[in-house]
């Protein structure tokens, strides 16, 4: 009984802590954005702040493509669990339509052409609700394809 506690810990516990490094991370680009946001409307410009935000924004979505998402796929998977991996086939697209809008964003502020003050103020306040709408899409996969197998290997454990 030990034995299948550790196995269940060594295989999902790794799981699990990327998870939790990853909204981590999630917290670290609200925190960014909340500095660029912070101002009234048109004060934005093309600061150390934007440039830091940029970075976490590309390091969070592509960890979450190249990582978290792999890794609750293969979870599901390997716990059979045919009705998350359907929820996950139907959201992944619209997290991906905003991972597309992210590092467009972020392709303009490297090439430093964000535009004029205004125009990167309407664009962040756009980019803002797609990562509100986007943080709540990843929270439900979280919900659907972890919690639930977390429940699963602890009563097998």
């Amino acid at each position: 009984m030990l034995e299948t506690c550790q196995n269940a810990q060594e295989r999902w516990g790794g799981v699990h802590q990327l998870i939790d490094r990853w909204l981590q991370e999630r917290h670290e680009l609200v925190s960014a954005f909340a500095l660029l946001d912070g101002g009234p409307a048109g004060e934005v410009s093309n600061t150390p702040d934007l440039h830091r935000f940029c970075e976490i924004l590309v390091d969070y979505v592509s960890a979450g493509h190249f990582e978290v998402y792999e890794q609750l796929t293969t979870e599901a998977t390997s716990f059979g669990d045919q009705r998350g991996l359907e929820l996950a086939k139907q959201i992944y697209p619209r997290i991906e339509a905003i991972t597309e809008v992210a590092l467009a964003f972020n392709d303009r502020c490297d090439q430093q052409d964000c535009g004029d003050s205004s125009s990167l103020s309407a664009e962040l306040k756009r980019l803002g609700q797609l990562l509100h709408e986007r943080f709540e899409l990843e929270d439900c996969l979280i919900e659907v394809l972890h919690n639930a197998h977390r429940q699963k290997a602890a009563a097998t454990a």
